[in-house]
């Protein structure tokens, strides 16, 4: 399974993940992002809707209910209930269930050290597993460059 580490640094989740789960739509797949918490949750699926006035990404999350007809999925927990084939880690969360997936996108703020450190250490823990791992970093103008780490 490959697992792609996004590490911001110019620009905040609700930016490049509306950019991430368009590419990922595009493919006819599935995602599920987890986040830290309900509110989270909330506040990602507001923005998700509003991030760009001429479009909007068709998601849902447990109020909205009708799992397995979301195209993306919000949760805070670790479930793939509209049969997902990508999982996207947001607010230093980790899956034990990341095998069930094709491929995984973590996405960390490496501008707070904590978050980093966590980071890190998911990498850590993706590598000892054997899944095939890739770094991408943002640049000062917002452009993703893949880096060897």
């Amino acid at each position: 399974m490959r697992v792609d580490f996004y590490h911001l640094s110019s620009s905040p989740v609700e930016r490049t993940l509306p950019q991430l789960l368009e590419r990922i739509l595009k493919t006819g797949e599935r995602a599920v992002v987890m986040a830290a918490s309900q509110d989270r949750l909330e506040a990602l699926s507001n923005m998700l809707w509003t991030y760009n006035p001429n479009s909007w990404l068709p998601h849902g999350t447990i109020k909205d209910g009708f799992a397995d007809k979301q195209p993306v999925w919000l949760t805070d927990t670790e479930e793939n209930p509209n049969g997902a084939k990508f999982l996207v880690l947001t607010d230093g969360m980790s899956s034990s269930r990341m095998g069930e997936y094709d491929r995984c996108l973590d996405i960390f703020d490496g501008n707070v050290q904590p978050l980093l450190e966590a980071a890190r250490e998911r990498w850590k823990v993706a590598k000892a597993a054997g899944h095939e791992l890739h770094y991408w970093q943002q640049d000062e103008a917002g452009k993703w460059a893949e880096k060897t780490a």
